[in-house]
């Protein structure tokens, strides 16, 4: 079934079982998205990345039907916030937002809890010039993320064969300084380690007592939260994976009960998704 028609029908059992736990129980049902790739198109200049237009209305849709709605992003929670524009939409009172994969959290009763920045990261900030140099790579991006550091490829030359030359390096840099690295489309992301998107919503899941979660995301950082779908199915709460797709990182499709094309694709799903609920 198409989008046009109505929900798209999950590819698996276990997908199946979760959307209609959502459609059945949906006040005890979770909704957690990434932005960018999933709200947000990918753009190169990701300093300039709001929401697809009409996507956040959607989103509020459903937000009026089900239990909890969260966004949980690589990206500072404030910028997530003010790109999204969420206080424009009463129903999304109660979004929760969790930035750099979850060791920020925003909402807007209590507004930002975020931890200081790592012991390490201001060493990686200095020495990331130095090491881009040094492998020849003059058309990369370093965008500071208060609590992380990413390097963007996407704007280079050969952003792919860019990605490649710096991964090592980058990682070994990163590992030098207590730091992990976070691959996503075309960057590099040095953070702290142990926390991810999975482990983030798995905990959020347990808060909000979830009896069916269903998550929404377009890259490798999201591949943890597919991993707490399925294992929050091990334990009784159903659960839906759906892929923002894109070309560039197909692991993720390949994960997915539901794959859309990109944003648009999650704009209609969210706006099929509300009707059903209605």
């Amino acid at each position: 079934m198409g989008l046009s028609d109505g929900l798209p029908s999950p590819v698996t059992d276990a997908g199946r079982a979760g959307l209609a736990a959502i459609l059945t129980d949906p006040a005890t049902a979770l909704l957690a998205v990434d932005y960018d790739g999933v709200l947000a198109p990918i753009v190169p200049d990701p300093t300039n990345s709001p929401p697809l237009p009409g996507i956040v209305p959607a989103l509020a849709r459903v937000a009026e039907r089900l239990g909890a709605v969260a966004v949980i992003s690589g990206r500072p929670a404030q910028v997530v916030v003010d790109y999204g524009q969420f206080s424009r939409e009463p129903a999304l009172a109660d979004l929760v937002v969790f930035g750099h994969y979850g060791l920020q959290r925003w909402d807007a009763r209590t507004g930002l809890t975020s931890p200081p920045p790592p012991a390490g990261l201001q060493a990686v900030r200095s020495e990331l010039p130095a090491l881009l140099a040094a492998h020849g790579v003059t058309d990369a991006w370093i965008e500071d993320k208060a609590v992380a550091v990413a390097v963007h490829t996407r704007r280079a030359a050969d952003p792919a064969g860019t990605l490649a030359t710096l991964t090592g390096p980058i990682t070994d840099c990163a590992q030098r300084h207590g730091l992990a690295v976070e691959p996503g489309r075309f960057v590099l992301e040095i953070r702290p380690p142990g926390a991810d998107k999975g482990q983030t919503l798995l905990a959020y899941a347990h808060e909000r007592q979830a009896r069916s979660v269903c998550y929404i995301g377009d890259d490798l950082g999201d591949l943890p939260a597919f991993d707490a779908v399925e294992s929050l199915r091990r334990n009784g709460i159903t659960g839906l994976t759906v892929a923002s797709g894109s070309t560039e990182v197909q692991a993720v499709a390949a994960r997915a009960d539901v794959v859309v094309d990109g944003p648009p694709g999650v704009a209609a799903l969210l706006r099929a998704l509300a009707d059903a609920l209605t």
